[in-house]
């Protein structure tokens, strides 16, 4: 059973995506927030396995909340919804830790699929989107004169395949063009994937995107 926080100041939203996810045999809302800071304390009380979070809130916004959430260490992977006008504050979103945004007009089985993929570790933004995300919003990122790749001790950490497959990545190849483009089977790159996440401390394939662009071994087209 996969547990949902529902973070939104819309008391006609929140009752829409309950009535959907509880539809759902898989699924159950442990509680409601109005704002991000009932998020971040519901978070604490309940532990759920997903939070979907609004980024525009009154108080505390989603942008803040989600930083909180992953900030105090809790498992709980983070969903925010956005508009197609909000794509900025969808990028602070997954720099602040977030495993993934969708628009608030997705279908309904976009969300739930979002909601499983989410809980089950994975990013619901595909990895070119991610890119042309960061790549529209790269100024955000700090400017470190002199800054190299390889003098991040997350970088240093990877082996030369890792760090070789960790900058494809963040050019949002998927698995499947990474085994074709560089020759290997799929489970040997998923195994690599694998390890450059736990080396480097990334929660998904969206932080390894970011992380990417913050030690620059990916740049802007």
């Amino acid at each position: 059973m996969t547990t949902v926080l529902l973070a939104d100041d819309q008391p006609m939203q929140r009752f829409g995506f309950r009535m959907l996810l509880e539809s759902q045999d898989d699924m159950t809302v442990v509680g409601e927030a109005a704002n991000g800071t009932e998020a971040v304390h519901l978070v604490a009380r309940h532990h759920p396995d997903v939070v979907l979070m609004d980024i525009r809130m009154a108080g505390l916004d989603g942008i803040e909340a989600t930083r909180r959430i992953i900030a105090s260490g809790a498992r709980t992977r983070i969903l925010i919804v956005t508009t197609f006008d909000l794509d900025e504050y969808a990028y602070d979103g997954l720099r602040a830790g977030a495993s993934g945004f969708l628009v608030k007009d997705a279908l309904p089985e976009e969300l739930l699929a979002g909601i499983r993929a989410v809980a089950a570790g994975d990013a619901v933004v595909a990895p070119t989107l991610t890119r042309r995300l960061l790549d529209a919003y790269v100024h955000h990122l700090p400017v470190v004169p002199g800054a190299r790749p390889t003098s991040d001790p997350r970088i240093t950490a990877l082996t030369e395949r890792e760090r070789e497959i960790l900058t494809v990545i963040g050019q949002g190849w998927s698995n499947t063009e990474i085994a074709a483009r560089l020759h290997l089977a799929e489970s040997t790159v998923k195994t690599h994937v694998t390890r450059i996440l736990a080396k480097t401390g990334a929660r998904d394939r969206v932080q390894a995107v970011i992380l990417a662009y913050d030690t620059r071994l990916v740049t802007p087209m």
